[in-house]
C-alpha cells in the first residue's frame, strides 16, 4: 500500500477552516468525533465516492476508487474539519513515514490555531 497525499482533500480542509468550519476539541475526543461506518456508508450514499474523498488526507492510487481502502487518514465528520483528527492523523502519518501527509496535518492544524 502506497499512501500519497490527497491534496485535493488538503484544499478542502483548507476552505473549511477558512470558512471558519471547524471545532477545536481535545487531543483525544477523535475517538467519540469520528463518523461511525454507518455514517460514512450514509455519506457515501448521499454524496459518493468523490466527495467522500474530500475527507481524508491519505489516497492509496492503487486500491479501487470506490472502496474505503483507498482512503486514509481523516480530518473531519463531513462538515467541519476537527482539530482532534488532525492531530490524530499526524502523528499515525509520522509512524508510518507518510512525510507529506505529516508535513500537511502541521500545516493544517498550524491554519486552525492561528484562526
Amino acid at each position: 500500500m502506497s499512501v500519497t497525499l490527497n491534496r485535493k482533500a488538503l484544499d478542502h480542509a483548507r476552505g473549511l477552516v477558512e470558512k471558519s468550519r471547524f471545532v477545536r476539541d481535545a487531543r483525544d475526543d477523535w475517538s467519540e468525533h469520528a463518523p461511525s461506518a454507518s455514517d460514512e456508508n450514509a455519506y457515501i450514499d448521499a454524496h459518493g465516492w468523490d466527495d467522500y474523498a474530500l475527507w481524508h488526507l491519505g489516497e492509496d492510487p492503487e486500491a479501487d476508487p470506490e472502496t474505503k481502502q483507498r482512503y486514509s487518514f481523516p480530518y473531519g465528520d463531513f462538515r467541519r474539519v476537527h482539530r482532534c483528527a488532525v492531530i490524530s492523523l499526524e502523528s499515525r502519518a509520522a509512524q508510518n513515514d507518510h512525510d507529506d501527509i505529516t508535513r500537511a496535518s502541521k500545516q493544517l492544524l498550524s491554519q486552525i490555531d492561528e484562526d
